[in-house]
């Protein structure tokens, strides 16, 4: 079978990208391994074509196009070249992309598309409390109407996303996104008894801004713990930074508490189980998810994990057994949570433990890759 990925956010070296990079690579080396013949196709962050093969994962960056105005039809129509030469040269059997994905995609014949539900633009929209950008709610539906299947990451966004957009009648399966727990592993030789960890873009919907605000109740009680924040920057649509923002205004707000907030900047992805290891709590206070990777990678690292109540959070987390739940607005409300983690190390290490069994039963890579292989050959098999 050949499975061919769309996404610009496959990992590449010096540059940031983001939880979808990381779910593909990790499904698509497992599938390698498996006899699958798995291609990436997607833009470029710069204006040149790249081909390389990364673990038998043939990946192709296209140059992208800096036509103000017209980029999206020509990165499309770069896109569709591309595909067609690869389906010529060995027929591809299905075609995954995330919410937007298939908009301007022409459909080939015997080929399936899937969407997976990552988190779209009108899910996004709802749980931050904005308008749906016309143009990019237009290519939204436009992409659904043209998908034979969807995969539903969680539950949670699942129910939100079919409040505004239609599965228009089509197979629909719920497949968690998979953690490499051979990758991430217990390091607890690298454990700080102090340090805090924040891990992912470093924007509002994250929480790190009450993280911030949290971070001085958090001194008061341990006066030793440091924040670290590992994360690409975000920029407001005016392009200023808002990891600049947060310097400018937030840290201000906390006094001598922001001396001890680190900004690390972006991280590799084989960096990332360092980063986690050396932290005593990880902590995660998202105003919104779909289902959030770097939860589960740290609890599969036997770390302490502080993640939201809100969203799909209570399918990530069974409270006070496998982390511990938050209330992401509530900077006093977080601070309590990590504060309850560094005063009790031996509940600490149990719940951390019990974190690790919780991953590897739900999230493990075979299981989920087994539950995708499954839903992939019964999307090929209705057409026979």
């Amino acid at each position: 079978m050949h499975i061919c990925f769309i996404t610009n956010e496959f990992p590449k070296e010096g540059f940031p990208h983001g939880g979808i990079g990381s779910f593909v690579k990790t499904l698509a080396v497992s599938l390698v391994k498996k006899g699958f013949q798995i291609s990436v196709a997607g833009i470029n962050y710069t204006p040149n074509n790249e081909t390389e093969i990364v673990e038998g994962i043939n990946v192709y960056r296209l140059k992208k196009s800096t036509i103000k105005g017209f980029s999206w039809y020509f990165n499309s129509k770069a896109l569709n070249e591309k595909i067609k030469q690869l389906h010529k040269e060995n027929p591809i059997h299905i075609i995954e992309s995330s919410e937007l994905g298939l908009a301007f995609l022409s459909k080939i014949k015997d080929i399936k598309y899937i969407i997976r539900l990552h988190g779209g633009h009108h899910f996004f929209a709802e749980s931050e409390n904005r308008k749906i950008n016309k143009w990019k709610g237009f290519q939204e539906k436009r992409s659904f109407s043209k998908a034979d299947a969807f995969i539903a990451v969680s539950q949670y966004v699942k129910k939100h996303t079919e409040q505004y957009l239609s599965y228009n009648n089509k197979p629909i399966a719920y497949i968690s996104n998979p953690i490499d727990t051979d990758f991430f592993k217990p390091i607890s030789e690298n454990e700080s008894d102090n340090k805090i960890l924040f891990a992912g873009t470093v924007c509002e919907k994250k929480g790190i801004r009450q993280l911030i605000q949290a971070f001085p109740f958090v001194k008061k009680e341990i006066p030793n713990a440091v924040l670290e924040i590992y994360g690409r920057d975000w920029f407001f649509p005016d392009g200023t930074s808002y990891i600049k923002m947060l310097k400018e205004k937030e840290l201000p707000k906390i006094e001598k508490a922001a001396e001890d907030v680190c900004f690390k900047g972006a991280i590799s992805f084989n960096g990332i189980p360092n980063a986690y290891s050396e932290a005593a709590v990880c902590v995660f206070p998202s105003h919104m998810e779909t289902q959030g990777l770097v939860a589960p990678e740290a609890m599969s690292m036997e770390k302490a994990v502080v993640f939201t109540k809100l969203g799909p959070g209570p399918e990530a987390v069974e409270d006070y057994k496998t982390g511990l739940l938050c209330d992401p607005y509530n900077p006093k409300d977080i601070a309590e949570k990590i504060i309850w983690f560094l005063s009790n190390k031996e509940k600490k290490e149990i719940i951390a433990k019990a974190a690790r069994k919780f991953v590897v039963q739900k999230y493990g890579l075979n299981t989920i890759m087994d539950q995708n292989i499954v839903f992939y050959k019964s999307l090929l098999k209705s057409e026979d």
